[in-house]
């Protein structure tokens, strides 16, 4: 299998590239993209050997070209160079682990090139998932979900005959840094404090979303999308083992999970070898170690971006709406906020509820409606450091 691996300079990239270094008879990387780092992404290309690298900085792409410049690896920079990259003819998957907006078009060119696309990019779907789906309609059901969460939602799923059978989604969250905390605790809250997750490596914006459950209320509504459900038939359990990744309960109440340690490479894995299995070294699930296993309700009071997000799932029903992408885009803009020490860690569900309570939704959006719900959104929160 030949792959092409959008942000392999990112936490699921260099994981993918560690998958692909278990198991070289198996994979074979065709294309890198990265933005900034250079350093990595040329440590990548002169082991992996891709036909492409991309660099979606351009600055950073020309002076990636000198250092390769060795090779016969060919080097192309700017925004329509990790489009070229996913859809490149020499790749059968691609790997969509871009951060933020930056993944929707990619995406969609990788389903117009008729490749698997292992999708770790959230963004995509929440903001853009009515057209995600017009796409697979029109070339072919491809999409197989990277997050861990969803993953085992995809796996419990096989040998399902219909959808109907779906009672509910049973979603589960690791409760984050503060969990159990309420308001007031939450006051003064610095970055580095957000910057720790109990079970899961990941990088700094999921960590603080995960903190304040915005990261949850993204994967309710891309679970929406990815599996044709009800936002309200979504329900979500705080897990703090993290080994219970979610389930499917069916309606004839029969529970169906997806058990693992806490481990990314297990739904990159299956991605990729879907509907094979393949072994991964070490990390083996010890259920007697954990002793038992717990599940809790979500404070929705202290955390209800939770209940933001639903609100923005629900808008619009099957057709979608553009306050999905300012959720998203109102969280990526107060985090960054948030990281600069400009806005306050309950500043940023705040900056969420202002941004979605100003914008007038647009239901079935194409992507200018996306876009520009997108910028609102970021000068909506802007405009409150």
């Amino acid at each position: 299998m030949n792959i092409s691996v959008l942000g392999s300079t990112g936490s699921i990239g260099t994981q993918t590239a560690e998958i692909v270094r278990d198991h070289p008879d198996r994979f074979k990387i065709a294309a890198i993209t990265g933005n900034r780092n250079i350093k990595l992404l040329e440590a990548q290309a002169r082991e992996f050997r891709p036909a492409l690298v991309c660099a979606a900085d351009e600055k950073a792409a020309a002076e990636l070209k000198i250092r390769l410049a060795d090779t016969d690896i060919r080097v192309m920079g700017g925004k329509e160079s990790i489009i070229e990259a996913a859809a490149l003819p020499e790749a059968d998957t691609t790997v969509v682990s871009v951060v933020g907006m930056a993944g929707i078009e990619p995406t969609i060119a990788a389903i117009k090139g008729k490749k698997r696309v292992a999708l770790a990019n959230k963004e995509t779907l929440v903001a853009a998932g009515n057209i995600i789906k017009k796409y697979e309609a029109e070339y072919g059901k491809c999409i197989i979900p990277v997050d861990s969460e969803h993953s085992a939602i995809f796996q419990s799923m096989l040998g399902m005959k219909d959808r109907r059978e779906i009672k509910r989604i049973l979603l589960t969250a690791s409760g984050g840094t503060f969990f159990g905390r309420k308001r007031e605790e939450l006051v003064d809250i610095t970055p580095e404090q957000a910057l720790h997750n109990p079970n899961w490596d990941m990088g700094a914006k999921v960590t603080i979303d995960s903190s304040t459950l915005v990261n949850k209320g993204l994967e309710i509504i891309e679970a929406k999308w990815l599996f044709d459900v009800s936002v309200d038939d979504i329900k979500v359990l705080v897990h703090r083992q993290s080994v219970l990744h979610s389930a499917v309960e069916f309606c004839d109440n029969a529970v169906i999970a997806q058990l693992g340690a806490p481990d990314m490479r297990l739904p990159i894995q299956f991605a990729l070898t879907y509907p094979e299995r393949i072994t991964i070294p070490e990390n083996e699930l010890d259920l007697i170690s954990f002793g038992s296993l717990t599940f809790e309700e979500p404070d929705t009071e202290t955390f209800y971006a939770l209940e933001l997000a639903k609100r923005a799932g629900r808008e619009g029903g099957r057709q979608g709406s553009t306050l999905a992408t300012v959720f998203n885009s109102a969280d990526e803009a107060a985090v960054g906020m948030f990281m600069k020490g400009k806005l306050s860690y309950l500043g940023i569900t705040e900056a969420i509820e202002r941004a979605m309570c100003r914008h007038r939704p647009v239901t079935d959006p194409t992507l200018d409606d996306i876009y520009a719900a997108d910028t609102e959104a970021r000068e909506c929160v802007a405009g409150m450091c």
